[in-house]
C-alpha cells in the first residue's frame, strides 16, 4: 500500500469516527431532551418520544405555539427557594420573558417582589411574591389551577396574557450553572453583604470584587440573590438576575457546552428534577426551533423600580406593611411599558408631544383631602414634567365624587389631556361649569383638573423614602 493510500485511509477513518461520534452525541442529546420533557412538563398529553423529538429538531414543521397569532409569546419565569428552605414557595424572582416572533426581538421585564397587588374576586391582598404560594395553598394540586392567581395578577398589572410559565428552585439553578461549567459575568461594583441568608436561618458573608468573574453555581446564586449591599436594593438585584440569565443562555448555546455530552446530561438532569412548566412535551421542539430565530444577543432588559424621576412605582405603606405601588392611580403606565417593551420609542414620542404642547394646567382640589393634592402636584411637576401647574383652593369647599379634566383650548392639547385621563385617571368633563369658572377667577388655563374623592385610595398614601423603605424591609 502506497503512502498516499495510507494517508487517504487514515483521513477516511478519522472522518468516519467524527461522524459516528457526532451521530451518537446527537442521538443522545435528542433522547435526553425527550426524557427531560416528560419530567418537567405538567401538560403531558402523551409522553414525548425519541422519534417525535428527533423529527421536531431535525425537520421542524411550522411552529405552533400559543401567542404566534399575535406575533408575541410571553413566558412567566418564577424563582423559588424550594422545599425545605425558608419561604420555600415565595417567589424571589418574577420575570416575564417576551419573544416577538415576527422580528425575533427578546425582552425581559422584572417585577419587584414587594409590589402590592389585589385579586378582588379571590379576596386576596398582599405582596406579589406570595401570590404563587397562595395559589398552591388555596387551589387543587393541579398546577393549572394553582397558577391561576399569579397569572391573573400579571394580567391585571401588565395587560399581558401569559402563554407559558416555568418555576425553578434555588438548588436547580445552582446545579444547572455547575452542569454547564459556570458562567462569566462582569460585576459593576464591589459587593460585601454580611447578611446573606445562610443555612438554618443564619447569616453569612458574601463578597465579590468589581470586574470580570467566572462564577460557579453557588456563587452565581448568591450574586443573583444578594441585595443588602446594593445601592439599588431589590431593583439592583433584578438587574443582576437578568444579567445572570443572559450569561446562562450564552453558556448553554456555546459550542463548548453543546458538544459536551456530560455537561448536557447533567444540565438536563437538573432541569428534570427542579423545574416545572406548562410547556407540553409536543411543544418543546417548536421552542427549540423558535430560539434559533430569536436575536438573543440583544435583549431589552427592563426593571420596574421606584425613587427615580422616571420610575413607574413608589414606596408606601399598604395594610400595615411597606410595599411598592404604581406612582399613578392605576397600572396604565406599567401596561404601556409592557405592551411597548420591544420598542419604547412610542412612549418617548408621546412624552415629546406633551412637552411640545407645554399646556398650562390648573388643579382644583375637590377631594377634601390635602395629602391628595400634594401628591398630584408632585406627580405632575416631577414625574410628568409639566412646567405650568397652578394649584387653586376652592373657597366654597365643594366636593366632587369623580376626577374631571376640562379642555379650554378646543382640543389643541390632546396628548396632555389624554395622559391625565388615562393615568390619574380622570374623565372628560366637557363644558366647564359656572362654579369651576368662579374658582378660576382671573387665572388662565389650557386644562382644568378637578380632583375628586375617587383618587383618595391611592394618592392619599404617604410616600416612603428609599432609606426608610429598606429599613422596614429588613
Amino acid at each position: 500500500m502506497t503512502r498516499k493510500n495510507i494517508f487517504i485511509k487514515l483521513i477516511l477513518t478519522l472522518a468516519f469516527l467524527i461522524i459516528t461520534i457526532g451521530v451518537v452525541h446527537g442521538a443522545f442529546f435528542i433522547w435526553k431532551i425527550a426524557n427531560t420533557e416528560n419530567k418537567i412538563s405538567v401538560k403531558n398529553e402523551k409522553d414525548a418520544s425519541f422519534l417525535s423529538t428527533f423529527k421536531d429538531i431535525v425537520a421542524p414543521s411550522k411552529i405552533k405555539l400559543k401567542g404566534m397569532s399575535d406575533d408575541r409569546i410571553n413566558i412567566l419565569l418564577l424563582g423559588i427557594a424550594g422545599k425545605g428552605k425558608p419561604g420555600n414557595n415565595l417567589t424571589d424572582t418574577i420575570m416575564i420573558a417576551s419573544f416577538n416572533t415576527k422580528t425575533g426581538k427578546v425582552a425581559l421585564l422584572s417585577i419587584p417582589r414587594d409590589l402590592y397587588v389585589e385579586i378582588p374576586e379571590m379576596n386576596y391582598q398582599g405582596k406579589i411574591n406570595s401570590v404563587y404560594e397562595y395559589g398552591l395553598r388555596n387551589f387543587s394540586d393541579d398546577n393549572k389551577s394553582s397558577m391561576e392567581p399569579i397569572k391573573k395578577v400579571i394580567r391585571n398589572i401588565t395587560s399581558l396574557d401569559i402563554d407559558y410559565w416555568a418555576v425553578i428552585n434555588f438548588d436547580g439553578f445552582q446545579k444547572a450553572v455547575d452542569a454547564i461549567g459556570g458562567i462569566n459575568i462582569t460585576n459593576e461594583r464591589d459587593i460585601l453583604d454580611t447578611r446573606y441568608p445562610g443555612p438554618n436561618y443564619s447569616y453569612e458573608t458574601f463578597e465579590l470584587s468589581k470586574g470580570f468573574h467566572h462564577l460557579d453555581g453557588a456563587t452565581a446564586l448568591k450574586y443573583a440573590r444578594m441585595r443588602h449591599n446594593d445601592p439599588e436594593s431589590d431593583f439592583g438585584r433584578a438587574k443582576r438576575q437578568q444579567q445572570v440569565m443572559q450569561a446562562v443562555k450564552n453558556k448553554i448555546f456555546s459550542t463548548g457546552t453543546l458538544l459536551n455530552a456530560v455537561a448536557i446530561n447533567q444540565f438536563l438532569n437538573t432541569l428534570g428534577e427542579n423545574v416545572k412548566t406548562n410547556i407540553s412535551s409536543s411543544e418543546f421542539g417548536d421552542f427549540l426551533t423558535l430560539i434559533k430565530n430569536l436575536d438573543t444577543n440583544n435583549i431589552n432588559n427592563v426593571v420596574l423600580d421606584a425613587w427615580k424621576s422616571d420610575s413607574l412605582l413608589r414606596g408606601s405603606h399598604m395594610a400595615g406593611i411597606s410595599a411598592l405601588i404604581p406612582r399613578v392611580g392605576n397600572w396604565s403606565e406599567v401596561q404601556d411599558l409592557a405592551q411597548n417593551i420591544f420598542d419604547t420609542n412610542e412612549i418617548t414620542r408621546t412624552r415629546e408631544e406633551i412637552a411640545k404642547e407645554n399646556a398650562s394646567v390648573v388643579v382644583i382640589n375637590r377631594s377634601g383631602n390635602s395629602v391628595v393634592i400634594n401628591q398630584i402636584n408632585k406627580l405632575l411637576k416631577n414625574s410628568f414634567g409639566y412646567k405650568n401647574v397652578v394649584i387653586l383652593s376652592d373657597s366654597e369647599k365643594n366636593v366632587n365624587d369623580e376626577t374631571l379634566v376640562y379642555d379650554l383650548t378646543g382640543k389643541n392639547k390632546p396628548f396632555t389631556q389624554n395622559e391625565l385621563m388615562k393615568k390619574l385617571p380622570a374623565k372628560n368633563g366637557g363644558v366647564l361649569e359656572t362654579k369651576d369658572k368662579n374658582s378660576l377667577g382671573n387665572v388662565s388655563a389650557d386644562l382644568v383638573l378637578i380632583i375628586g374623592q375617587d383618587l383618595i385610595p391611592r394618592f392619599s398614601l404617604a410616600e416612603v423614602s428609599f432609606k426608610d423603605y429598606n429599613e422596614d424591609s429588613e
